[in-house]
């Protein structure tokens, strides 16, 4: 049995020290849960792969307290530090050079010589990576290629009895993803992910930020970018303007009239922040609930692709991906 760990000093402090001893906790953040594991500890990080089914080609981001502590195993650049000074703690993940003696393994970073490191804005997070004064390896808690959690009990559903303990600091605010950039090459930064940080807010600290040529990486340099991520059992059809009677909706904005037998609307206000921190309970309740009423697939009505709007879009293109037929996907925090 998984333990649940409350999000008092006690608990933190079991977490840490279960953390240390190279065990796994998942814990909240702002965006979803995370699967946190020692990073400095290959075996540690190989308990992560084991767990979440997840391929080894995927590397991890790795989580700190502070900035000054992600950047004593990376290199940063200028751009790197007035993007963390502008948006850590929070939902960004930034790609950079590995710093001489960094001590995180070569398996979280996938034998890469670039790490992605962030500073999550959640307290209970940034206390317990704090107290463990480690770099932690986490991605989702979830199996991989699942649906993100983004309360404890949704960690409980995928892994209970595969990991140590989750530490229940409530639910996600965000409720997506951190925003992915590459900072490798300095004159050239790549937004690889779109998350929590949105492209207009990049833009505001680098105007010359690019995109990606393509979103569907099969062994990807960043995580977060596989081609099948996200998914619910049932099928999912994208930028849907009406339902079938054996679909259940996922629908966005003002009500309308809909034959739908079953309806999750992320937002009635068109709010899109509202709309991403109910994406994932959305999905997982429509894939339960559907598949118990014998629906066939989850219709999903059209998103606005500006702000966080392209986020919601990114993972319900994923959602959307064929799956891969060894059961092979994966996901980050």
């Amino acid at each position: 049995m998984t333990r649940r760990l409350d999000a008092t000093e006690s608990g933190i402090a079991t977490a840490a020290s279960i953390l240390r001893a190279g065990g796994l906790v998942a814990f909240g953040t702002e965006t979803v849960y995370g699967l946190g594991a020692d990073a400095s500890q290959p075996e540690a990080v190989a308990r992560i792969f084991e767990a979440k089914n997840r391929p080894r080609f995927n590397p991890l981001i790795s989580h700190f307290a502070h900035a000054q502590a992600a950047f004593a195993q990376v290199v940063p650049n200028p751009l790197a530090l007035r993007l963390a000074q502008t948006f850590w703690p929070g939902p960004l993940t930034l790609i950079l050079p590995r710093a001489p003696g960094c001590i995180i393994s070569d398996l979280a970073a996938d034998g890469l010589s670039s790490l992605a490191v962030r500073v999550p804005a959640n307290e209970v997070a940034r206390a317990l990576l704090e107290l463990v004064d480690r770099p932690i390896a986490a991605p989702s808690a979830n199996r991989s290629g699942r649906i993100s959690p983004v309360d404890a009990a949704h960690v409980l559903e995928e892994l209970d009895g595969r990991i140590d303990a989750v530490l229940d600091s409530g639910p996600c605010t965000v409720g997506l993803e951190s925003t992915v950039v590459d900072l490798t090459d300095p004159q050239n930064p790549c937004l690889l992910r779109p998350g929590g940080v949105t492209l207009e807010e990049l833009q505001a600290i680098c105007p010359q930020i690019s995109l990606p040529q393509t979103t569907h990486d099969v062994a990807p340099h960043s995580p977060g970018r596989m081609i099948s991520h996200y998914a619910p059992h049932l099928p999912v059809r994208l930028d849907a303007l009406h339902v079938q009677a054996d679909e259940a909706l996922l629908a966005f904005g003002a009500p309308r009239a809909t034959q739908a037998p079953l309806v999750w609307n992320l937002s009635t206000s068109g709010n899109l922040e509202e709309a991403a921190a109910r994406l994932f309970t959305g999905l997982r309740t429509l894939d339960q609930e559907g598949q118990a009423l014998g629906l066939s697939r989850i219709a999903v009505q059209p998103i606005p692709q500006y702000g966080l709007g392209r986020a919601i879009q990114d993972r319900l293109n994923r959602a959307a991906a064929p799956r891969p037929q060894n059961g092979t996907q994966g996901s980050i925090p």
